[in-house]
């Protein structure tokens, strides 16, 4: 599933990179060779905040939320380049292979928007990310399906809260969808519950859905995201 960037056609517009900023010709899906290679060079690895909240499934996570993929996130989140969502969502099938290990059916269970922000970002870039990520599982042979259990309420803000206060919001953050009881079973042949997220960083939303996900039968087995953020130790 490697060479992902390589094989992609140029896109005209924007000409200004999403990995840096800059403008370069040419660019593939968004992004200049340099911040390709950059963005190609990463491997998944096991990220968990520390202390990790109760409930916080094993997670695991392309890279550090810095770089080009720091930047190339907050361009696809907050900036308006929906054509991001194509190669972002296949880096993130590579965080599935690796999570769940083996070819094996997924359930894909993207942390969904709340529909303030959907209608800020014109949809739901989690959404969106979980389709190209099955699309891209699909082509290599994995059985992969996007499912939405979940339906996130109204909630302040993230950035006006303290710790505590954004722990606080989590826990209410999130309810199953009407009809979403029963999962997908738990037979030898039932696929893997992975959760889908685009940063992880004190685990708390992920946590808080994982727990409504496991009352209503959809345990997760796995979390995936794209970045995780590096605690800062301050002198």
């Amino acid at each position: 599933m490697r060479g992902l960037w390589a094989d992609l056609a140029d896109l005209v517009l924007p000409a200004d990179c999403a990995g840096c900023r800059a403008r370069h010709q040419p660019m593939r899906q968004g992004v200049c060779p340099a911040c390709a290679t950059a963005l190609d060079a990463l491997r998944p690895r096991a990220a968990r905040p520390t202390p990790a909240p109760a409930g916080l499934p094993r997670c695991v996570a392309l890279g550090p939320y810095a770089g080009p993929l720091r930047e190339a996130l907050i361009a696809y989140k907050e900036h308006g380049r929906h054509g991001l969502a194509r190669p972002l969502g296949a880096l993130l099938a590579e965080v599935v292979a690796v999570a769940v290990g083996e070819v094996r059916p997924v359930a894909l269970v993207p942390v969904p928007d709340t529909a303030a922000a959907a209608r800020a970002r014109y949809g739901d870039h989690l959404d969106r990310l979980a389709r190209h990520c099955a699309t891209r599982l699909s082509r290599a042979g994995w059985p992969a399906r996007v499912h939405r259990p979940l339906r996130a309420l109204p909630r302040p803000d993230s950035v006006t809260l303290d710790s505590a206060g954004r722990a606080a919001a989590a826990e209410a953050a999130f309810r199953p969808r009407s009809g979403a009881s029963g999962g997908p079973g738990t037979s030898g042949d039932a696929p893997v519950v992975v959760l889908l997220d685009d940063i992880v960083t004190t685990g708390v939303t992920l946590a808080a859905a994982a727990r409504v996900l496991t009352a209503t039968g959809w345990r997760p087995n796995v979390a995936a995201v794209l970045a995780a953020t590096e605690k800062r130790h301050h002198l």
